[in-house]
């Protein structure tokens, strides 16, 4: 039966569904409307979702009498998306009248940021603005504070091991070949398998070996919810035997080996048909230990930063920049490459507090003596490749489109080998580090980029690779190793995965604008960033940081570009 194939289980992490945050809203110093008294403040909360431009409201906070600095009871939940902008607004109004027409009340003033920069900062407070429609500061309108908490979810690992005495046995001369299988009841009171362990050959007093299950997976967070062990008899004609089976909760399993986790194995119908039936064997549990999981909004709330290099392809085959034809063509319209540099810049610039940007360049002749350059500053500057914000980093780039000759090949490891350095250097946990690279061709040093890639996967770093123009990008795929490790020349494999590769043509059709295709490709390529963050932070036992308490909210100016 190849329902029983333990082989194709694989226990592991599955992806960690989207992250909730709660938010607390206080506001300081709000105008007085009402002639008499002090206003009645609520807070209405509005945001974008993902592929849709109109402002929604999310919720609503209650209102506060006579009270110019409200520090209001009820929050704002909402899913957090590393790779998404997720725009928010905040806009204050008086109650003067029972109604939920927001226009029946007096406008108080507004503030406007992204879900990201919250985080980042984890407390902020901002200046209100006397408009509805515009976030611009003139005047004194009052302040909004929001702080920023993620919502307790089931991250936690158990590991346990069991170990069974006694079994049954098959016949005289024949020993059992036993395996266990666990299994949650769910909400229809079925049961469903969670996970089997190895079978274990020829023994009545069976060892298995310990297992990670994450808690969720295992009882969904509910430490009282049954948990269903059966011991099944592997054979070679693929009929999987039950011998017995009990039941436990979490609850219990926590208390460790103890007497209480010593199971008596109960075959059913064994006990119906024969009185004097005492049970099939014992299960002992020798192991069990919960592991806590910390989340990727924990290490950035206590201070880990990221740092954003772009590398860019300068080579020949982007064609002439001064025809429209060219890849580099700098126009009304963003080309590729700016579309690629605002769809990430926008989104790590928040976990930034500098939001300098290292800016590298590959495949181009170089002034004034037109050697070729497969890792120089885009800036044109000797000793320094930063660039300030994402307009700093687009200057930088169609000044230097002006500058170089667009050459050739398009090799791929110098830039990541200099991204490496720098995060070899910080293994602490408190920087990471993220290499965008925007290419149109295939890669010309394919074994030592593979090298680089492999060398890598023990650092604090991840790669993105963005394929611009309509090249035949195969070669990208294999870089990009979901399935199995990358192997490198000498033999040596990935220790995680760190490369994700998406072209740019699948968000590029006919009527999508630029922005639109920006928002998509930044969700599409920033989506395994935490993933990748966690798969090196969490095996070499880094913890975050805490956020020290009492800590001042950072002075968050305002960003009239979310409106």
């Amino acid at each position: 039966m190849k329902d029983w194939d333990i082989s194709s289980f694989t226990p592991g992490t599955a992806a960690l569904p989207a992250s909730e945050v709660e938010l607390s809203i206080s506001c300081r110093g709000l105008l007085r409307k009402d002639l008499l008294s002090k206003s009645d403040p609520m807070v209405v909360t509005f945001h974008k979702i993902f592929g849709d431009n109109r402002w929604l409201e999310l919720s609503r906070t209650e209102g506060i009498e006579n009270c110019h600095d409200p520090d209001f009871a009820k929050k704002v939940i909402i899913p957090y998306h590393f790779e998404e902008e997720q725009p928010m607004m905040f806009k204050v109004y008086d109650l003067d009248a029972k109604s939920d027409d927001l226009s029946k009340h007096d406008f108080l003033g507004m503030a406007a940021c992204t879900l990201g920069q919250l985080i980042s900062k984890g407390k902020v407070k901002m200046p209100l603005s006397g408009s509805e429609t515009e976030y611009k500061v003139e005047g004194n309108y009052g302040s909004i504070i929001l702080s920023v908490e993620e919502l307790a979810v089931v991250r936690d690992n158990v590991r346990l091991q069991f170990e069974g005495r006694r079994l049954e046995k098959k016949c005289f001369f024949v020993k059992r070949s036993p395996f266990l299988v666990l299994t949650k009841v769910i909400e229809s009171g079925e049961y469903i398998v969670v996970y089997k362990t190895e079978v274990q050959r020829a023994t009545l007093n069976p060892v298995w070996k310990r297992f990670t299950l994450p808690v969720r997976n295992l009882c969904n967070g509910d430490f009282d919810r049954t948990i269903k062990v059966e011991c099944y008899e592997w054979n070679r004609a693929g009929n999987a035997i039950r011998l017995g089976e009990f039941e436990t909760t979490l609850r219990d399993l926590s208390d460790g080996p103890c007497p209480k986790n010593v199971y008596r194995l109960i075959n059913k119908e064994k006990r119906e048909k024969n009185r004097n039936y005492m049970d099939s064997g014992e299960i002992f549990l020798t192991f069990f230990q919960m592991q806590k999981i910390n989340s990727f909004m924990e290490y950035i709330k206590g201070g880990t930063q990221l740092h954003c290099t772009f590398a860019i392809d300068f080579t020949g085959s982007n064609g002439d920049p001064n025809t429209p034809y060219s890849l580099h063509y700098i126009g009304k319209e963003a080309n590729s490459y700016e579309i690629g540099i605002r769809a990430v810049g926008s989104i790590i610039q928040h976990y930034s507090y500098d939001k300098e940007f290292a800016v590298l360049g590959f495949g181009a002749r170089l002034p004034p003596d037109g050697r070729i350059s497969h890792e120089f500053f885009v800036n044109m500057k000797k000793d320094d490749p930063y660039c300030h914000g994402l307009k700093g980093v687009l200057r930088a780039y169609h000044n230097c489109i002006r500058k170089v000759q667009l050459y050739g090949p398009t090799n791929f490891s110098p830039v990541i080998n200099h991204v490496a350095r720098f995060a070899a250097t910080y293994r602490d946990g408190g920087h990471y580090f993220i290499l965008l690279i925007m290419t149109d061709g295939v890669i010309t040093d394919m074994n030592k980029t593979v090298q680089a890639i492999v060398d890598a996967s023990c650092l604090p770093m991840s790669i993105i690779i963005v394929g611009v123009g309509s090249a035949d990008f195969s070669t990208m795929e294999e870089l990009d190793s979901d399935t199995s490790p990358l192997t490198a020349p000498n033999g040596t494999r990935c220790v995680r995965d760190i490369v994700q590769f998406v072209p740019l043509r699948n968000f590029l059709h006919h009527g999508i604008d630029a922005q639109t295709a920006q928002v998509r490709l930044a969700k599409e390529v920033l989506a395994e960033v935490p993933t990748q963050f966690l798969t090196y932070m969490i095996p070499n036992k880094i913890q975050p940081k805490p956020v020290p308490e009492g800590a001042e909210p950072t002075l968050l100016p305002p960003d009239p570009e979310l409106l």
